[in-house]
C-alpha cells in the first residue's frame, strides 16, 4: 500500500492520474468506433496530423482545441480530394499527408526558442507538468466527445457495419464520418499534453482492441476499455514514478500490451477447451 500511496502523494501525481483518466474515457469512446470500423491507420495518421495546428495554437497562444480541428478538418479534406480526384488510394493518400503534417508541424515548433522542449512535450507529452488547466480543457473535450458519441450512436453503428444501408436509412455516413473525425481530433486534444500525439495512438487503440476481445456489444466494449485503459494508467505512472521511466510511453506501451495478454489468454483458454464429444 506505501508503494502506491507514496507514488500519489504529491499533487502533480495527482494530476497526471487525473488528467490520464480523463484522457481514457476520450479515446476509449472514439477508440472503440476506430477499431470496428478499421480505421487505424487513420487514426494513427489523424494524431500526427493535428500536430502543426497545435504548434501553432501553442506559438501563438490560442486554444489548441481550435488547431487541432482546424488541422484535423484540412487533412481529411486533402484526402478525400487526393483519393477522389487522382488515381492514389486512400492508404496512399493517409501516408503522404502522415508524413507532410507531421514535417510541417516540427518545422512550426522548430521556430520556438525552446524547440527540444516544445517538440519533446509535443510528440511524447508531459504527463508529470498538466496542469488544473489542461484538466479542465481535457474535461470539456471529453463531454463533448461522450455527448456526441451518445447522440450519433445509431448513425455510427449504422456506418460501420453496412454505409449504404446507413446511406438508404438517411443517416447520412459522410456526415457521420466527419463527426467521427472531429471526435477523433478532441479525443487527441484530450490526451496530448498527458500521452502525446506520437504516442496517443497507443491509448486509442489499445485498449478498445483487448475489450474487443473479451466482450461484443459495442457499450460494453467501451466499458470494458475505459477500465483497461485506467489499469494502464494507474500502472504505467506508479512505474514511472519509481523506476524513473517515461510517463506517456509506459502508459501507452502498457496498453498495447494489454492487447497481447488478453489474446494468449484467449488463445490458450481456447486451447485447453475440451473437444466436443463426437456423436
Amino acid at each position: 500500500m506505501e508503494f502506491v500511496v507514496e507514488a500519489f502523494d504529491p499533487s502533480f501525481m495527482q494530476r497526471a492520474l487525473i488528467g490520464s483518466l480523463i484522457a481514457v474515457v476520450a479515446n476509449s469512446i472514439v477508440g472503440t468506433w476506430v477499431v470496428l470500423r478499421g480505421l487505424s491507420f487513420l487514426g494513427d495518421a489523424l494524431a500526427h496530423g493535428v500536430i502543426p495546428g497545435i504548434a501553432l495554437a501553442v506559438l501563438m497562444g490560442f486554444s489548441p482545441l481550435l488547431g487541432a480541428l482546424v488541422a484535423a478538418l484540412i487533412m481529411s479534406g486533402l484526402i478525400t480530394v487526393v483519393s477522389n480526384r487522382t488515381v492514389v488510394r486512400e492508404d496512399t493518400a493517409i501516408g503522404l499527408l502522415f508524413v507532410g503534417m507531421l514535417a510541417l508541424g516540427i518545422v512550426i515548433v522548430s521556430k520556438a526558442q525552446s524547440f527540444a522542449v516544445e517538440v519533446t512535450a509535443l510528440l511524447f507529452g508531459d504527463v508529470l507538468g498538466v496542469t488544473s488547466e489542461d484538466i479542465r480543457s481535457q474535461a470539456i473535450a471529453t463531454l463533448i466527445v461522450a455527448a456526441a458519441g451518445i447522440v450519433l450512436y445509431r448513425p455510427f453503428l449504422a456506418l460501420t457495419f453496412n454505409r449504404d444501408k446507413a446511406h438508404t436509412l438517411g443517416m447520412r455516413p459522410r456526415l457521420a464520418q466527419a463527426a467521427l473525425l472531429a471526435m477523433l481530433a478532441l479525443s487527441i486534444v484530450a490526451s496530448f499534453q498527458a500521452i502525446g500525439t506520437l504516442l496517443v495512438f497507443g491509448l486509442l487503440v489499445g485498449p478498445p482492441a483487448a475489450a474487443s476481445l473479451i466482450v461484443n456489444r459495442i457499450p460494453a466494449i467501451m466499458a470494458v476499455s475505459m477500465v483497461l485503459g485506467a489499469l494502464a494508467v494507474f500502472v504505467g505512472l506508479l512505474i514511472s514514478f519509481h523506476y524513473g521511466t517515461a510517463g506517456g510511453a509506459t502508459i501507452a506501451g502498457l496498453s498495447v500490451l494489454e492487447f497481447f495478454v488478453v489474446l494468449v489468454v484467449r488463445e490458450a483458454r481456447t486451447a485447453l477447451r475440451p473437444a466436443p464429444a463426437s456423436a
